[in-house]
């Protein structure tokens, strides 16, 4: 009788210990308040990765004045793209050619804003126009078939 009242005993705290650990760690609470904290704090432009960036790009709802302000903000403080090791590409150019190549596809672009983009990023590269342009004419050639 005793063993079977001690087995239950530790089953029972068991229990309570599981359910108070899962309502130490549950805090519903927490990412409202996160969420107000970012609604309340707005990042400066310097702040955002190249990856954040190229990301308002890639996403389809964005519209023609986040996807300005994006591109904007991607030559203000990532347009340089480090020399060519001869005549290997720096891999940074990469990212560039598939942001351009994603911009032509967007469907709130505008051909202004292609063609900025396009101009700003060869007047801060000129040693990859050649490439940039090539990028370029192979994001409006595929245009048509996406």
């Amino acid at each position: 009788m005793d063993l079977v009242f001690i087995i239950k005993s530790l089953i029972g705290l068991i229990l309570i210990l599981g359910i108070l650990i899962a309502l130490l760690f549950y805090n519903p609470g927490k990412k409202i308040k996160e969420k107000k904290a970012l609604a309340e704090k707005p990042k400066e432009d310097s702040e955002y990765s190249f990856e954040d960036l190229a990301a308002i790009i890639k996403v389809k709802k964005s519209s023609t004045d986040e996807l300005q302000w994006a591109l904007n903000t991607i030559l203000k403080y990532y347009g340089e793209i480090p020399p060519k090791d001869g005549i290997r590409l720096h891999d940074d150019f990469y990212k560039f050619s598939e942001l351009v190549i994603r911009l032509t596809h967007h469907p709130h672009t505008t051909k202004e804003l292609i063609l900025h983009f396009d101009r700003e990023l060869q007047k801060l590269n000129p040693h990859y126009a050649k490439e940039i342009n090539d990028a370029l004419t192979k994001g409006i050639k595929s245009r048509g078939n996406s």
